[in-house]
């Protein structure tokens, strides 16, 4: 059973500066305008030999018509509902407000053990001003005065809520699991693939470009196989980022591409493939990723019977001789090819864990190379005799010949043609290096 802690309260309150202390990594963006957190956030934690995850949420507010603020205390609730134990986080040196009796209001029907956290309490006398949120009369009896941004005072705070936890826990319940990101420009439909999945909204989807601002993390299961699938921010040109959250929402989604196994670039049907996606490709290519364009709103093309070939004809060339990048058109508002999608991405993550026998390997690709051996140099003719594939994480394939100094780059492509064509790598990009036999 998982244990899991919800950070809750009204904008404002150092509810994920909270959390990254919780998680001890850099997680959620941390900025001193409210609203900054919009979806629910997960991470995991350890204290006292017990480990559990962590789910940061966004401010909660109460009777606003803001359309974000409404999807956000949809997100509070379910987050809510999912914890085994509730930290709900106010401000010391705002005192108590208005809406964290609201708030307190509507944590009062719920079951769950609620431990009310005092932040910003940094000094002895900030500390004593927590004793005015007794007044909320709720959780624990007992008012927790921290310090976020130090760590002062969570100690204790941890020590009663794994009380309430009843195992150990998991160290890490993602370890081994595959880990696909959605990828993409700003409002290309990440956010609805991922609620449309998983049936539930998981992230706020609004026409709104730059909702999405942390990486959302979801475990999700299609057909037995487990995996993890991360929608991210919108990635613009770097000219184009004026607002630090904004800045900062790009690098978590760069994070993330770093992080994951298999990328799911996703464009607009309506755009095509630009200049912008091209360089996420890149970007996947150079961290050696599995990688699967995904081509939404297709439901939106004016179409005939040769207009699929002719865009996916445009995209092959501006994919230049990444070829073995598949490409998938789908409607997320239609559902059109979703599932399809996701068997795609776990495919491309199968075939970068492919482990190809040496003889299997030998038998193929050396009568290819007996009919066009590499070019002589400086009168020196090159002979591979064997050829192995290396134990690293992605596809690396070693040529053992008498000079592999003299091997030149065309050459490699022609290698890795022959290894794509015997063997399935579709969506991974290989590695090709020559030792000296």
């Amino acid at each position: 059973m998982a244990n899991i802690v919800a950070v809750v309260g009204r904008p404002n309150v150092g509810k994920s500066t909270f959390f990254n202390r919780l998680v001890e990594e850099r997680k959620a963006i941390e900025d001193n305008v409210s609203g900054v957190t919009r979806d629910r956030h997960y991470g995991h934690g350890q204290w006292g030999g017990k480990f559990f995850s962590v789910i940061d949420t966004g401010g909660y507010v109460i009777g606003s018509d803001d359309m974000y603020e409404a999807e956000i205390r949809k997100q509070v609730k379910l987050a809510i509902e999912e914890a085994n134990v509730i930290l709900f986080v106010v401000d010391c040196l705002d005192g108590l407000t208005d809406m964290d009796k609201d708030f307190a209001n509507e944590l009062r029907g719920s079951k769950k053990p609620i431990f009310i956290v005092a932040n910003k309490a940094d000094s002895p006398e900030k500390s004593m001003l927590a004793a005015e949120f007794y007044a909320l009369g709720l959780g624990e009896n007992e008012v927790y005065p921290i310090a976020a941004v130090s760590g002062s005072g969570t100690g204790d705070l941890l020590d009663e809520v794994i009380k309430h936890f009843p195992d150990e826990g998991e160290e890490d319940p993602d370890e081994g699991i595959p880990k696909i990101a959605i990828l993409g420009r700003p409002n290309v439909g990440k956010s609805s693939f991922l609620n449309a999945l998983l049936g539930k909204e998981r992230s706020i989807v609004t026409n709104e470009a730059g909702t999405t601002r942390d990486a959302i993390h979801t475990k999700y299961k299609l057909y037995g196989q487990d995996f993890i699938i991360t929608d991210t921010a919108g990635i613009r040109k770097k000219a184009k980022v004026k607002e630090d959250i904004e800045f900062y929402s790009v690098m978590r989604s760069l994070r993330t591409l770093e992080e994951s196994d298999v990328l799911i670039i996703m464009i607009d049907a309506t755009r095509g493939l630009e200049a912008q996606d091209v360089n996420l490709i890149s970007l996947g290519i150079k961290n050696n990723k599995g990688i699967m364009v995904m081509v939404n709103k297709w439901d939106l093309v004016e179409k005939d019977h040769k207009t699929l070939d002719k865009i996916k004809k445009d995209m092959v060339e501006k994919l230049g001789e990444n070829k073995w990048i598949p490409i998938i058109f789908t409607s997320v508002e239609t559902k059109q090819r979703i599932f399809q999608a996701i068997e795609l991405a776990v495919k491309v993550y199968e075939n970068k864990t492919r482990k190809v026998a040496t003889s299997k390997l030998n038998e193929y690709i050396l009568p290819e190379i007996e009919k066009y051996p590499p070019p002589a140099l400086k009168g020196k003719y090159i002979k591979i005799k064997y050829i192995t594939q290396l134990p690293t994480k992605n596809p690396v394939f070693a040529f053992f010949c008498n000079l592999p100094q003299y091997i030149k780059s065309p050459y490699s492509r022609f290698l890795e043609n022959r290894i794509r064509e015997n063997f399935d790598f579709e969506g991974v990009p290989i590695k090709i290096t020559y030792k000296k036999k």
